[in-house]
């Protein structure tokens, strides 16, 4: 039996009443606003009006049920010359914003889309027990050579960076503006009550020399919290304001970040931490702004120590590759938080990491000695290269590194005289003849030489680090290197790469089960469950 339609004299006073709220919405809004559009801390009744605050005048806007998820097209690496191109060149991520969302896909019994898949951002998931730094040097430098798992004839190279540990407690003063989209987009459990119970945690680890301010954006920006110590006394102010955060209205993301860095700037903290904490779904499809005006307004900030980091959420809406491109011209790290557990590790566990940067502009560049090697690729990285020249020249930007952060780079290497030769294309002859390259003998037994330059948090003239890396196997790898070989065999499975060769998730059960080692919060245990649920789907 189904139900009866409402009669159209209901249909008119339901129209009318919606009529009426939003008229008196738009009259409020106009009204308390400045002439420059600007909520202001006295503005929180037209606010709550508005919805970004709970109240009675609080509307609310059902979830978008259409999929509008966005991600850049990923054009995978392939094998390169090492005679013709003897030199790789590339930005470090320490993003790990893709590693979260696979998860996601996974759990709700699906695979996810190809290039929501990026293979480093995998791997950097994991913390993997890399010497630390030394001589006063911001991160220390792991190199291993093994065999690459899907392709026995070929050498697998694993580069790792570990970045000096803070402990918590002895971070400088911070100075965090919360930039939130409480539009209607973000009405879903999965989206902004997840997101307030997220930045909560992080309030919680705030003390008396930390300061927050919380501005909000819909259909226009307004600032909920003015900034705020995180005092015994006020921290409570913090979190009721967060707590009171509701949906609705559209997305003037622009707005909102113009009114954020005004925040950062007015309470700047010399030594300290300034940073603009953004956490949306991703959707900034309204509002006076392109995505253009608002990168230039990013990267003119951070010229000035304030960094911009990214968290995503929800479904159905994440605008991946947007939120990417902000959180790398932020200098800042990318985050997608599915569950609570997430949260806690992004903003608690690993707290130094996502706030505290230790080394900006952070470039490595290989050089592949011809004598030694037939062609090589770089596994991931693919919207992370630079080109050669780019390596020296302090002027272009790179990734930045945080307290206690992990970098893992995986090159797949095709030793000269391999088996399986690998297609590295043709050139016609050159008409004033070929360079040759003959075997140097004082370094004949290197395999590559790695470069790494990169900056103090406020410098901006580069420091160099380099480091040979022989040849030989010594006949056996660490569990670090199986293990995150099995986690970039496993992104090359999802993204159903032309290099998997033999590969299968078997495989790849067989290789991350042999090395999980310590794993006290198993982490490395829950990438199995999820290759796993891959294999089966």
């Amino acid at each position: 039996m189904t139900s009866a339609r409402p009669r159209p004299s209901l249909l008119v006073v339901l129209a009318l009443a919606i009529s009426c709220a939003l008229f008196a919405c738009r009259s409020d809004s106009t009204d308390s606003a400045p002439a420059d559009g600007r909520a202001t801390p006295s503005a929180a009744p037209a606010l709550m009006q508005l919805g970004y605050l709970g109240g009675g005048g609080s509307m609310s806007l059902a979830p978008h049920d259409a999929n509008t998820e966005s991600y850049a097209a990923i054009d995978e690496n392939g094998f390169q010359s090492a005679a013709r191109r003897p030199l790789s060149t590339f930005s470090i991520d320490v993003d790990t914003a893709s590693y979260a969302n696979v998860r996601r896909f996974l759990r709700e019994g699906r695979l996810p889309p190809k290039d929501a898949v990026r293979i480093e951002e995998l791997v950097n998931a994991f913390d993997y027990d890399d010497a630390g730094p030394a001589d006063g040097q911001p991160f220390g430098v792991t190199t291993e050579v093994g065999v690459a798992p899907w392709s026995p004839g070929h050498l697998l190279v694993r580069i790792g960076l570990a970045a000096q540990r803070v402990d918590v407690s002895e971070l400088p003063p911070s100075n965090f503006v919360f930039l939130l989209d409480v539009s209607g987009s973000m009405n879903s459990p999965d989206k902004l009550p997840l997101l307030k119970r997220s930045l909560a945690l992080l309030v919680d680890s705030l003390d008396r020399d930390d300061r927050v301010a919380i501005v909000v954006y819909a259909g226009a920006a307004g600032l909920v919290l003015p900034s705020t110590a995180c005092d015994e006394e006020h921290k409570p102010q913090v979190l009721d304001a967060l707590e009171r955060l509701s949906a609705g209205g559209s997305t003037a993301g622009g707005a909102g970040l113009r009114l954020a860095y005004d925040q950062v700037r007015e309470h700047f903290v010399e030594g300290g931490i300034n940073r603009v904490i953004l956490a949306t779904d991703g959707d900034f499809n309204v509002g006076p702004s392109s995505d253009a005006e608002m990168v230039r307004l990013i990267e003119d900030e951070r010229g000035h120590g304030a960094f911009l980091t990214v968290l995503g959420f929800g479904t159905g809406n994440l605008k991946d590759s947007k939120m990417e491109q902000l959180a790398d011209r932020g200098n800042g790290q990318y985050c997608y938080v599915d569950s609570f557990l997430e949260a806690r590790r992004v903003l608690v566990e690993q707290l130094g990491g996502t706030l505290l940067t230790v080394a900006k502009d952070v470039k490595i560049q290989v050089e592949f000695n011809p004598a030694r090697v037939a062609a090589y690729r770089l596994v991931g990285y693919e919207n992370r290269l630079l080109a050669d020249e780019d390596f020296a020249d302090d002027s272009k930007d790179a990734g930045e590194l945080g307290a206690g952060h992990h970098v893992t780079a995986l090159y797949e290497v095709v030793p000269v005289g391999a088996d399986d030769a690998v297609d590295v294309g043709t050139v016609d002859p050159l008409r004033y003849g070929e360079v040759t390259r003959t075997e140097n003998e004082a370094h004949g037994d290197e395999l590559l030489f790695v470069k790494l330059r990169w900056k103090a948090p406020d410098g901006d003239t580069s420091e160099l680090l380099t480091r040979p890396v022989a040849a030989g196997l010594d006949g056996g790898t660490s569990d670090d290197f199986r293990f995150a070989a099995a986690v970039a065999g496993f992104g090359m499975l999802l993204r159903d790469s032309e290099h998997t060769g033999t590969l299968t998730y078997d495989d790849v059960l067989e290789l991350a089960r042999g090395a999980r080692g310590d794993d006290p919060r198993g982490r490395r245990a829950e990438l199995l469950g999820l290759v796993e649920t891959a294999a089966s789907l």
